[in-house]
């Protein structure tokens, strides 16, 4: 009985906080993601950006992002994407991702706030946006390969272990 309580009194704080939400959408994905680079592999847990109220909702209003963590965008299409930290309290690295996994482009250290555009006019079909300072840390640069579901290349199609 306690244990129906609280689910109710939880739906009926979730309806309260996000009108208009889908009950999917109040739902956060986390999956995990690799990055290869010429001399190593990092893993990362992600929370999937794929709707458009997610991505819009971004990582804004949060007050940290713990190391191993970010947040993938994911455009559908590959299309021309800018972002901004319009309330976004941290800052971060923004790593803009070809459909075929590689990284076009590194926005690193973003300013927290800023309505400055950061992007990249060549299409790309995902964002990656992690903690600032994890690509300089992990030696991260364009042309390195992101390794997830999105970009068809996960770990049972051959990505590198960790």
């Amino acid at each position: 009985m306690k244990r129906h309580v609280l689910t109710l009194i939880l739906c009926a704080v979730l309806a309260l906080l996000a009108p208009g939400l889908r009950a999917e959408e109040m739902l956060t994905k986390i999956e995990p993601l690799t990055i290869a680079t010429d001399d190593d592999a990092t893993m990362f847990t992600v929370e999937i950006a794929d709707t458009e109220m997610t991505r819009e909702r971004g990582l804004m209003f949060r007050q940290r992002l713990p190391e191993g963590h970010g947040m993938l965008f994911d455009f559908g299409e590959p299309r021309p994407v800018s972002m901004w930290m319009k309330n976004t309290y941290i800052p971060l690295d923004m790593l803009f991702i070809r459909p075929d996994g590689s990284i076009a482009y590194i926005a690193e250290n973003t300013v927290p706030k800023s309505l400055d555009t950061i992007g990249i006019s060549e299409p790309v079909k995902a964002v990656l946006e992690l903690p600032a300072g994890t690509a300089r840390k992990k030696q991260i640069r364009a042309g390195d390969t992101v390794f997830h579901r999105l970009f068809n290349n996960a770990a049972e199609e051959g990505a590198p272990s960790p």
